[in-house]
């Protein structure tokens, strides 16, 4: 069984380039796979791989400037997750593009996951999703609001165009990990809004949490390896993803006559010209060689 840790911490990098060599050679070494994220502001990702090697990069990370508090939500996979370590520069840790944007100064109020049904229960709040839309589309609280984004960066528009609805409201916002509710939060808290609420842990937090049976949590939560999706007690959800865009596909999604298996699916048909389409087919065609002989397409190539 591999160990799976998603992890974010914001604190101040003077040289996040000079981190990522020694992340990329212990992730290495310790067989440890996934994504870290290093910007300016701090550090993000979720990282697989069996449960020293994962507890080796963790130590590490705490061991950065300003990262003692680090933590992260655990799950479990019997398979690799991912194909490959990836160690990578960024602007963001996550991108929101407000410049003024800072969670090191204040953020939203914390709600831990046992307090967190009481909250959105409340008919004087309101219950925002700051996920992308097909996030959402699987998944999501009951009674919450979506704002039917792209992309995160694309939430201060919609907050713009829609904040007068909530007027004189408490808000309770809610992501994956935690992460873009950092921004989110101190975001709404620059705009004016002054009761701001967020689920601390995101719904990973709340899934491993709360019972299934108290759960006001409806669908799967996306999540961005190989499981594509997990479920009450962070187990796997069953869903696959579309090998072009990434989002994940349904049944009802592969019975539609546009969708080809690694190649396209219906949220995708419109976005990619016939020249990619080749590429994804053979890629695709290059991985199912890989399974049939054992391997993995992507290798253990270093980023």
């Amino acid at each position: 069984m591999l160990t799976v840790a998603a992890l974010y911490h914001f604190t101040r990098f003077p040289d996040p380039a000079g981190l990522k060599p020694g992340l990329s050679e212990l992730c290495q070494a310790q067989g440890v796979k996934g994504s870290l994220l290093l910007a300016p502001e701090g550090i993000n990702g979720t990282i697989a791989g069996p449960r020293p090697g994962v507890e080796a990069v963790l130590a590490a990370i705490r061991a950065l400037p300003g990262c003692d508090g680090l933590e992260w939500k655990e799950s479990f996979a019997e398979t690799m997750p991912f194909g490959r370590m990836k160690v990578r520069l960024k602007r963001e840790i996550v991108t929101m593009g407000q410049p003024d944007v800072d969670p090191l100064a204040r953020v939203g109020n914390y709600v831990a996951p046992k307090d967190w049904n009481a909250l959105i229960s409340d008919p004087d709040t309101v219950v925002i999703d700051t996920r992308n839309a097909y996030e959402v589309a699987i998944g999501t609280f009951q009674g919450a609001v979506d704002p039917g984004t792209r992309a995160f960066g694309e939430f201060p528009e919609w907050w713009h165009a829609n904040r007068e609805r909530f007027a004189g409201k408490r808000i309770a916002m809610f992501c994956t990990g935690g992460i873009r509710c950092e921004k989110s939060t101190n975001y709404l808290l620059g705009q004016g809004v002054n009761q701001v609420y967020h689920l601390k842990g995101g719904i990973l937090k709340y899934l491993e949490e709360v019972p299934r049976e108290a759960s006001l949590w409806q669908g799967q939560c996306f999540v961005f390896d190989d499981r594509v999706s997990v479920g009450h007690g962070l187990l796997p959800g069953g869903l696959t993803s579309c090998g072009a865009c990434r989002r994940p596909v349904t049944e009802a999604d592969q019975a539609d006559p546009v969708y080809e298996d690694g190649v396209c699916c219906p949220a995708c048909q419109d976005e990619y010209s016939t020249a990619d389409r080749s590429r994804f087919r053979e890629r695709h065609r290059q991985m199912l060689l890989a399974a049939s002989r054992g391997t993995h397409h992507l290798g253990n190539a270093q980023e």
